[in-house]
Formats: structure tokens, C-alpha cells, sequence
């Protein structure tokens, strides 16, 4: 897994998402194209009409996904909640990604590179809504990595335990939680995560975490939207990594109307 060691806010590229979903919108067409072209030579041999029939389902159909991925960029484009964004969001998160992953590797992208991109993509659609719940509805979920290795207090499960000794970047994220009343909590899994998310039953996610967490966490939590922060790894892949606390504090202070009294 790659590394984010640096200290300023980064900012993955949507571009390189945005480029492999116009590649796929190609092939689409080649492959309707030639779905029609082959058959159509043995179906003339039946009816003379049967090509024209076909012809126009497959135009029908390659009309319909060109169509929804042109919005999709589109809307990652203007940055603006079109139509049908919801379900565009649902269509990436299950069925675009993974063919996205394949054509990348085809081409020798590297998976944490199209991972960021994805991350981006999908923090762009769920800004696109401009989306405002209450404090109460939010989420905050952490990796346990963020916590110092060797502090001798665990907070998984009741990040309130931590002693604000400032030694990690749990303390700034408790007060930035306490202050904005938002929930908090630490996920060491995926199992764990999904039991919080339905215990708490939030409307909005803020995640910290790596690309693969990030991405599997974003997938697992839709329909609910989630805006990913990915954290920095100075020390390697899930030891005493570290957040830039702006990114978190920017996602809250879009998504979410808290009451800071």
C-alpha cells in the first residue's frame, strides 16, 4: 500500500477516474457496435428486419449507459447535484468501480492511485448534494492506527477514555468531536464498523482511514453517504498514522449543523 507522508491537504485527482470512465464509455460502444455487426450478417438470413430490430436495443441501450456515465462526469464537473446523482453514485460504488480496477490494471495504473481517484470521485457526488444533517445524525470513524502504539490506554470502543496528552492525533479529534457534538468512534474492521454504523443509525460518515479501508468502507456503507479522509503514513501502512485535523474540521463544517454552545 502506498504511503501519504506529506503535511499539506491532499487533493487525489478525479481526472484519472473521470478519464477511465470516458475510456469505458469507448469500449461500450465498440462493443455494442460489434454485438450488432456480427450477429446482424446470420440474422438478415431470417428476416430482412431482424438487423434493424437489433440494431436499435443495443442503441437503446448504449444510449442509456453513455448517457448516465456523461452525466456522471458532468455532475464531478460542475460540482453540482443533476439529476439522478443518487442513484449515479450507486451505479459507480457497485458496478463501475470494480470494471474501473480491471481496465486500470490493464494499463498498469496503480490500485492505490485509481483508489484516491475513487475516493475523490465519490467525495465530490456526496458534496454535489450539498447535504446538511444535524450533529446528532453525524459519524466520525477512525482507524485504531491513529491512536499511538504504544499508549497504554485503548480507546477502541469509547474514544472518551483518551487523556488529551497530545502525543497523537486522537486528542484533537475528541475535542474537535466534543466541541462540534458529534459522534466519535474507532473501528478496527470492517465488522465492527458496519455494527456502529447501525447501532448509531447515522445520516452522514465522515471516515478517516487508508485507500483500501476507505474504499471497502465508502461500498459497504452505501446508500449512506460518506466523505473519506485519508490519513498520513509516516511510519508505514497502520502504525502511528497521522490526520491533517483542517480536512476533518472542512467536512464537518459542510455537511453537518452543529451546536457549539
Amino acid at each position: 500500500m502506498g504511503s501519504v507522508e506529506t503535511t499539506e491537504p491532499y487533493q487525489p485527482k478525479k481526472r484519472l477516474f473521470i478519464g477511465l470512465l470516458c475510456l469505458a464509455c469507448s469500449l461500450i460502444l465498440l462493443f455494442a457496435f460489434l454485438l450488432w455487426w456480427v450477429p446482424s450478417i446470420g440474422l438478415t438470413n431470417i428476416h430482412p428486419v431482424l438487423p434493424i430490430i437489433f440494431g436499435t436495443l443495443l442503441a437503446v441501450v448504449s444510449f442509456v449507459i453513455v448517457g448516465g456515465l456523461s452525466l456522471l462526469v458532468l455532475t464531478l464537473v460542475s460540482g453540482r447535484d443533476l439529476f439522478f446523482s443518487q442513484r449515479l453514485r450507486g451505479v459507480v460504488i457497485k458496478y463501475l468501480f470494480p470494471g474501473i480496477i480491471a481496465i486500470g490494471r490493464l494499463f498498469g495504473v496503480d490500485r492505490d492511485t485509481l483508489q484516491q481517484s475513487f475516493i475523490a470521485l465519490n467525495n465530490q457526488l456526496v458534496r454535489a448534494k450539498e447535504l446538511r444533517v444535524p450533529a446528532e445524525k453525524a459519524l466520525i470513524l477512525l482507524p485504531h492506527c491513529i491512536q499511538l502504539f504504544d499508549c497504554a490506554i485503548k480507546i477502541t470502543g469509547d474514544v472518551d477514555k483518551c487523556v488529551r496528552c497530545g502525543q497523537c492525533d486522537i486528542s484533537g479529534l475528541a475535542e474537535l468531536a466534543r466541541s462540534r457534538k458529534v459522534d466519535i468512534a474507532v473501528a478496527t474492521g470492517g465488522t465492527l464498523a458496519r455494527k456502529l454504523i447501525v447501532e448509531k443509525r447515522p445520516r452522514f460518515i465522515l471516515a478517516v482511514a487508508c485507500e483500501r479501508d476507505l474504499t471497502s468502507g465508502i461500498r459497504d456503507a452505501y446508500p449512506l453517504p460518506v466523505i473519506g479522509v485519508l490519513n498520513r503514513r509516516p511510519h508505514g501502512p497502520c502504525f502511528n498514522t497521522h490526520i491533517i485535523l483542517e480536512e476533518v474540521t472542512r467536512a464537518l463544517d459542510e455537511h453537518v449543523v452543529s451546536d457549539r454552545t
